[in-house]
């Protein structure tokens, strides 16, 4: 059996500790003993791109993604995106671009030079606050892939996000027609009609972590905004 070596660690802000570790030729984030993310399993993540974009009607999308991780979900937003969308991503922990630069490198290839791209280090919550405010646009779809899912919270500021006041800020925060496109390693019926009471359409969606049809089968919530 090929051991797990640890590359780097990272503290998550007023959180537990990310740890890289390589497996072989596979690479995973771990959150204590629990697996956040690898690369022998990043279907699903690439899937909550893939799949909400080909829900969207834009001609320019732009799109708010919550949590950079490994790039899985990013690369996937870049590659359907049209050429004149525009893709932001929140990211808490610094380290984890600094990963993503260096032993990561391979898996990033030229993503964080994308002109439609830009990785900020922030909260998502503040990126969806500035599009309430008026700081910003709005957008046309944010995806959250911050934790496992609003029952597997990374840290404990995320519990907003999945709240009714947060849902309805990430309503508010969408354009007319608009989707909120949720990851998780687990379904959550609760979550399910939160969302629903915080005034989405809401279809779930069982999707594999692996392609073929293989591996865990995770949870992607893709919540519209109506349009009246």
């Amino acid at each position: 059996m090929l051991p797990r070596e640890t590359i780097a660690t990272a503290d998550i802000p007023d959180g537990e500790t990310l740890t890289l570790v390589s497996h072989g030729r596979d690479f995973i984030i771990m959150l204590g003993r629990d697996e956040l993310m690898g690369t022998r399993m990043q279907f699903s993540e690439e899937q909550l791109a893939v799949l909400t974009l080909a829900e969207l009607d834009a001609r320019a999308p732009r799109i708010l993604i919550g949590g950079y991780g490994m790039g899985f979900t990013y690369r996937a937003a870049l590659a359907g995106l049209p050429e004149k969308g525009t893709v932001t991503v929140a990211e808490v922990v610094p380290e984890i671009l600094e990963w993503a630069e260096g032993p990561l490198a391979h898996l990033t290839g030229d993503s964080l030079q994308d002109r439609r791209g830009n990785v900020v280090i922030c909260d998502v919550a503040a990126l969806i606050d500035d599009a309430n405010d008026g700081t910003s646009a709005k957008y046309d779809a944010i995806l959250l892939d911050v934790d496992n899912g609003p029952d597997g919270i990374v840290r404990d500021a995320n519990y907003r996000i999945y709240s009714k006041t947060g849902l309805g800020k990430a309503r508010d925060a969408l354009k007319p027609g608009g989707i909120l496109a949720v990851w998780s390693a687990a379904p959550d019926h609760r979550f399910t009609m939160r969302l629903k009471e915080s005034g989405f359409d809401v279809e779930v969606r069982e999707v594999r972590a692996r392609p073929n049809n293989k591996g865990p089968r995770h949870t992607i919530w893709f919540a519209r905004k109506t349009r009246a």
